[in-house]
């Protein structure tokens, strides 16, 4: 009864201290999606650059896993590429050593718990009465008070353990070579139970603060967190793009070599970590653990960083692209992490996502009708032969971009957002709709011309003429579209847009007019019955442009 009491003490502990790490990091992921968001826009090919942004933005979300996912999701939208993903990955290992540090520094040497009872409290407070307005600030605070309650409960049930209940540690011989390997093993399974090598490395402080763990047990488990947090990065990667499995693939091996090395040099790095740290190893434990943890993970990084490009083209060599891997069915999932902290409530990255698979959506669109244009300049079999069954399968692969990204865009209304992203993510609806109904369009459209072609119909060279600065207009607007996608549309830019709205209604009435004019002089009824549909169903494709130009005015 007495252990079991102990485990359910250390088991609710340590989710006080999850639960507070996760609000911490979305409290503050909310608080600054914006400067995040302009953070990763900004990123360039400079590679030092990129390992301090990745190093900023750990420290600052308190989640490696989070950052790194997040890293993993932008190389799968396009939005950074595989070199510049590097140095973020990189830079996510030293940030997340802070967290080390704010448990070693203010977890064991202050009566930290008694100011979090009033944080948590001026959280409440905050994230509560909306009058305040600082929702996020509140989110923030009452995360930092939980996580160090959680931590002072945590440290608290320790001491009802001592080297009978934990028996087998004292078993394996000091120093050698199956205690190290065990504590890596030891380290490597916590992270990936808890899901948060920050959490697992604030488990490891306390143990040490009782005296539970030796000097170089604890150093083997700390080399082994750094192992276990890569699976989020793997689970991140699965069914995504070649280039964010690539990613993954460069975190996973960053951590694990750089975890041989240490091994490899074990005891000089624990010399080292000694030799730069202020006290003993018996008096300052904690201290030499957190040092430990930053001292190995900025070696690596400094190792590692001038090798970006052959890193780059080494994970290119082990991951090649395979004849199907753009696949024909249409895959997007809305990526859950198990309990990541962080990971997988940052709206931001998740619309950054999505605004990618537009800007690819609307491409595919503009693609679809040049091929229609084509059609009607060489109105021959070669239409049907080289553009219809490509017309066919990309309004099939439309339908189904339109009902994932839907989906997902549904899945990110229940995010925290804020009134800004929310208003986005309407508009976005919005956007893919008409974008698939733009796709429709151009199938029906594709149809007819493949219709007139088979029965050989016959139309007047001058309506055929006629057709081409009408195409022309449509283009112009859906290229304007494409352009401008995902950014908000300026007074002119609507204006420019309304006016070629208004050119091509103009068109339309005055063929429909003309087409109605032969029927009465006794046309053929077939062919200029097929003409008017093709007319009215290319002006719809301009009435869609239209109207992501009006959703695109309305964004902030």
């Amino acid at each position: 009864m007495h252990m079991l009491k102990i485990a359910f003490q250390l088991i609710g502990s340590l989710a006080l201290l999850l639960y507070g790490m996760k609000m911490l990091s979305e409290g503050i992921q909310k608080g600054t999606s914006d400067s995040l968001h302009r953070f990763f826009k900004l990123m360039t090919n400079n590679r030092i650059a990129a390992l301090l942004t990745g190093a900023l933005i750990t420290a600052i979300i308190q989640s490696s896993s989070a950052a790194t996912v997040m890293t993993v999701s932008f190389v799968n939208g396009g939005l950074m590429t595989l070199q510049q993903s590097i140095g973020v990955i990189f830079g996510a290992n030293i940030g997340t050593t802070v967290t080390a540090w704010i448990v070693a520094i203010f977890g064991f040497k202050f009566n930290i718990a008694a100011i979090a009872v009033p944080v948590f409290g001026i959280g409440y407070i905050l994230r509560y009465f909306k009058k305040i307005r600082k929702e996020s600030a509140g989110e923030a605070l009452m995360g930092f008070g939980m996580l160090f309650i959680g931590l002072g409960l945590l440290a608290s049930g320790f001491p009802s353990l001592n080297a009978q209940n934990i028996a087998f540690l004292s078993t394996l011989p000091e120093g050698s070579i199956l205690s190290i390997f065990i504590g890596i093993f030891a380290g490597l399974i916590l992270t990936v139970i808890i899901h948060s090598s920050s959490a697992a490395t604030a488990i490891i402080l306390t143990m040490c603060h009782k005296g539970l763990l030796s000097w170089e047990f604890a150093a083997a488990m700390v080399l082994g967190s750094n192992i276990g947090t890569t699976v989020d990065t793997v689970l991140a990667s699965i069914g995504a793009r070649i280039n964010a499995r690539r990613a993954a693939l460069v975190h996973v091996l960053f951590n694990v070599s750089g975890s041989i090395l240490a091994i490899t040099f074990f005891r000089p790095l624990l010399l080292a970590v000694d030799f730069v740290t202020p006290g003993s190893v018996e008096s300052a434990l904690t201290a030499h653990i957190a040092m430990l943890h930053t001292l190995f993970n900025t070696i690596n990084a400094l190792v590692f960083l001038p090798f970006t490009k052959q890193i780059a083209a080494l994970t290119e060599k082990i991951i090649k692209p395979k004849p199907n891997d753009i696949p024909e069915d249409y895959k997007l999932d809305f990526i859950e992490v198990g309990n990541s902290v962080g990971a997988r409530n940052s709206a931001e990255y998740h619309i950054m996502q999505v605004e990618k698979e537009i800007s690819d959506m609307i491409s595919i669109a503009v693609d679809m009708f040049s091929r229609i244009q084509n059609g009607f300049e060489n109105r021959t079999e070669h239409f049907i032969t080289e553009h219809f069954d490509f017309i066919k399968k990309r309004e099939e692969y439309a339908d189904q971009m339109q009902e994932q990204l839907s989906a997902y865009l549904h899945k990110c209304m229940e995010l925290p957002l804020s009134g800004r992203q929310r208003s986005n993510i309407n508009a976005m609806l919005h956007i893919v709709d008409e974008i698939e109904n733009i796709t429709d369009d151009c199938y029906s459209t594709a149809i007819q011309l493949k219709r007139s072609i088979e029965k050989r119909m016959k139309f007047d060279q001058k309506d055929m003429a006629r057709l081409h600065p009408y195409t022309d207009l449509v283009k112009q607007v859906l290229t304007f579209v494409n352009e401008n996608i995902n950014k908000p549309l300026s007074r002119d830019g609507f204006e420019a847009a309304q006016d070629l709205e208004d050119r091509i209604d103009m068109f339309r009435k005055n063929l429909k007019k003309v087409a109605r004019k032969r029927l009465e002089e006794g046309a053929d009824v077939k062919t200029e019955l097929l003409y008017i549909d093709m007319v009215r169903d290319i002006e719809k494709i301009g009435d869609r442009a239209y109207s992501i130009s009006e959703a695109l005015a309305k964004t902030k």
